[in-house]
C-alpha cells in the first residue's frame, strides 16, 4: 500500500458504520473521540452500541446492509463485518462514488487504514504497520504510551500558550529557538506542576518578554 500519513478533521462530518458489533463498537469509539457525526447500519447492536444509541450519540439504522445506504453523503465508510464479500461489495460501491472507504483487519479494501493510536491532552502519536502486523502495531502503540509522560499534555498546552501570545504581540520565534528553549529543567518543573516558573522559564530560553502567567499559574 502506498500510505500517505494525514490526521483528518472529523469533527461533525458524517460517517457510516456498517456493523454493529465489537469491532463496528471500536470505530465508533474513536470517532466519538473525534467529535464525528455516526450513523450505524446493523440488524443488531451489542450493548456497548446500544448505550451510545440511548443517549444520542450516534444514529442507528436496524437493517443489514444494502448500497441505497451509501446515500446519506458520508465523509467516509467504515466497514466492521467479517465477511469478505461484503466488505468487497461495500468497497467496489464506495470506489464508485468516490467515497473514501476502511474495512477492519482487510487491508485490500480499503481506501485508508486505521493506525494504533495514543492521545494524551493535544498531543496525538500515531504507528502504523501497513497492515503487515497488528501485534507489532499494539506493541508500539504501548512503547509510545509510556514515552509520553504526564508532563507531556502540560508541555503541548504551555508552548501553545506562549506561542499564541508572541504572534499577538508580532514576535517571530524561530524554530530552533523553540528547540533550545524545550530543555530538561522545564519539563522538571511541569512534572512538579509549577507552571508559573515553567513559563518563566520557558520565555526566558526563548529570549522574549511577555506578561507573567496569572498567580493561580503556579510559583
Amino acid at each position: 500500500m502506498g500510505l500517505y500519513p494525514i490526521f483528518v478533521e472529523a469533527g461533525g462530518r458524517p460517517v457510516l458504520v456498517i456493523g454493529g458489533g465489537h469491532v463496528g463498537a471500536e470505530k465508533v469509539r474513536g470517532l466519538l473521540n473525534a467529535e464525528a457525526d455516526i450513523t450505524v447500519v446493523s440488524p443488531e447492536l451489542i450493548p456497548e452500541m446500544q448505550e451510545y444509541k440511548a443517549q444520542g450519540r450516534i444514529t442507528h439504522i436496524e437493517r443489514p446492509y444494502q448500497e441505497s445506504a451509501l446515500d446519506g453523503g458520508w465523509q467516509f465508510v467504515m466497514i466492521a463485518t467479517d465477511d469478505g464479500a461484503v466488505n468487497a461489495e461495500v468497497a467496489a460501491a464506495c470506489n464508485r462514488r468516490r467515497i473514501w472507504v476502511n474495512a477492519a483487519d482487510d487491508p485490500k479494501n480499503c481506501d485508508f487504514i486505521l493506525p494504533s493510536v495514543v492521545r494524551k491532552g493535544k498531543i496525538t502519536l500515531a504507528a502504523s504497520t501497513a497492515g503487515a502486523s497488528p501485534a507489532l502495531a499494539r506493541r508500539l502503540r504501548e512503547e509510545l504510551d509510556a514515552y509520553l509522560t504526564e508532563d507531556m499534555p502540560a508541555l503541548a498546552d504551555l508552548l501553545a500558550e506562549v506561542r499564541q501570545e508572541a504572534r499577538r504581540l508580532g514576535i517571530k520565534i524561530e524554530n530552533d529557538t523553540w528547540q533550545y528553549a524545550i530543555d530538561g529543567q522545564l519539563r522538571v518543573l511541569l512534572a512538579q506542576r509549577r507552571y508559573g516558573q515553567a513559563r518563566a522559564h520557558l520565555i526566558a530560553r526563548l529570549g522574549i518578554e511577555l506578561t507573567p502567567a496569572p498567580a493561580s499559574g503556579g510559583a
